[in-house]
């Protein structure tokens, strides 16, 4: 017998309390026959005005991870998906594929994350010098250039947003991200990646790609991207740009 709803792959997702955006931007990439399923890791909407804050911020984060763990376990998923990514690049490559070990053992599922979602869709792009995008403060942003520096890759520009308040993450402006994306692009650069799982940028990544003439990698569509292939789902899916629609 399979789940009647998820009858090709059940996803467990982990996500911040915090985080509005990766729910529906995940749904709207879901193939028939997929399901996600939502586990929130509790943290208050502290405010960032600082490093020292959202240095506090991750470490609420990974206090109240394995707590979430256990609650989505309790639905039987198939995959593990973190829904999150600045604690994907904390600390850099090797803690990165600390914490996917860390998230196997204990659940016994493959895992998926947003570090080496990205990673992989610069591979697919044959892409070496990238611009940056993040919702982060300099702590965070220093984080993410340490992990694709560790990972083969040379970070040209970032452009860290910081964003006063996890929810705040999520109302960051297109018109915003727009700016963004002009400020990290140039033609020292082979592709522009966007982290922070609470902004909202799928869509926009992939029509950014149409006039910048270049790969955008919007987080949430490498990590969906990532698990759907890792679980055995081919599905090509419109809307998101090429790395969901060709990859």
């Amino acid at each position: 017998m399979t789940d009647s709803l998820g009858w090709r792959k059940k996803f467990g997702v982990l996500v911040p309390s915090t985080n509005t955006s990766v729910q529906p931007e995940f749904d709207a990439m879901r193939p028939p026959g997929v399901t996600n399923h939502i586990s929130r890791i509790r943290i208050p909407n502290i405010p960032l005005q600082s490093d020292e804050d959202f240095n506090r911020l991750i470490a609420l984060i990974e206090a109240a991870q394995d707590e979430a763990v256990d609650s989505v376990m309790s639905c039987a998923p198939d995959y593990l998906v973190m829904g999150i990514s600045a604690e994907t690049f904390w600390n850099g490559y090797e803690a990165s594929r600390k914490l996917k070990a860390h998230l196997a053992e204990k659940t016994r599922l493959p895992v998926s994350m947003g570090s080496e979602a990205a990673a992989e869709a610069l591979q697919l792009y044959g892409a070496k010098k990238i611009g940056v995008v993040t919702p982060y403060w300099p702590v965070g942003d220093a984080n993410v250039v340490r992990f694709f520096g560790e990972a083969g890759f040379e970070v040209k520009r970032v452009e860290g947003l910081k964003c006063t308040s996890p929810v705040d993450i999520a109302h960051v402006t297109e018109a915003r991200l727009r700016a963004a994306l002009a400020k990290i692009d140039g033609d020292d650069v082979d592709a522009l990646v966007q982290v922070g799982t609470n902004l909202a940028m799928a869509r926009l990544a992939g029509e950014a790609e149409r006039w910048m003439k270049r790969p955008v990698v919007a987080i949430n569509t490498a990590i969906y991207r990532h698990a759907l292939r890792h679980a055995g789902i081919p599905d090509k899916v419109e809307g998101f740009g090429a790395l969901l629609a060709k990859h």
